[in-house]
């Protein structure tokens, strides 16, 4: 469940988004699936043995990358094709045990921002997290299986200024096989990661986790 994060040059062990059923605090538990077939309607990926994953609907290119911007805090998170309007942002920091912090149950309607990498805009990977649904029910990332490449997010600064990413790929990967480094390892340009849980429910959590890459336009 554990997943090695290279932050801002720091190798430590994150969690990445979602917590097993007993674990307190990112409960997931059987809700209803609203978006169609199995997990959440997003694409489906294939988990080699090796670890590499093969999506099976391609992302799109990556769009020309604007200007990097400089550090603030991201307050709102706006993604119309998914219906999120939530604000403000959690800062996500890392727990006593070296795992990523994740909004609580009674956090679910909000985003997270991975407090120890880059703030939205700036060059590298900047990382938010939220849930699929909770002990409650759905929750703010409830509608990430209408998604697709091509789909924007906005993300208000703490500046005053709002970062414009585009969505490049959609990826679903078992949590056993995370791609650490593709997620948090260095870019040479502003972009932008968002995760979530996804799959069919086992044992009362999903195993898999969604991720989408964004690259900054604007």
């Amino acid at each position: 469940m554990s997943r090695r994060s290279p932050g801002r040059g720091a190798g430590r062990w994150i969690m990445a988004a979602c917590l097993p059923l007993l674990a307190l605090g990112g409960v997931l538990i059987a809700v209803g699936v609203k978006d169609g077939g199995a997990s959440n309607g997003v694409p489906s990926v294939h988990v080699a043995a090796d670890g590499s994953t093969a999506a099976k609907r391609a992302g799109a290119s990556a769009s020309p990358s604007a200007a990097p911007l400089p550090a603030a805090k991201p307050t709102r998170v706006r993604i119309p094709a998914a219906g999120v309007d939530t604000g403000p942002v959690l800062d996500l920091g890392l727990a006593a045990d070296g795992t990523v912090e994740v909004p609580s149950v009674a956090q679910a309607d909000r985003i997270g921002w991975y407090d120890k990498g880059v703030t939205p805009g700036e060059t590298g990977p900047a990382v938010l997290i939220g849930h699929y649904d909770t002990a409650e029910g759905p929750a703010v990332l409830q509608h990430v299986g209408r998604m697709k490449a091509g789909d924007k997010i906005y993300v208000d600064r703490a500046d005053g200024r709002t970062a414009v990413f585009v969505v490049r790929a959609l990826e679903q990967v078992d949590k056993k096989s995370f791609p650490t480094q593709k997620v948090y390892g260095d870019t040479s340009r502003p972009e932008l990661r968002l995760i979530t849980c996804g799959g069919d429910l086992v044992d009362g959590h999903r195993p898999d986790n969604i991720v989408l890459y964004a690259d900054l336009v604007s």
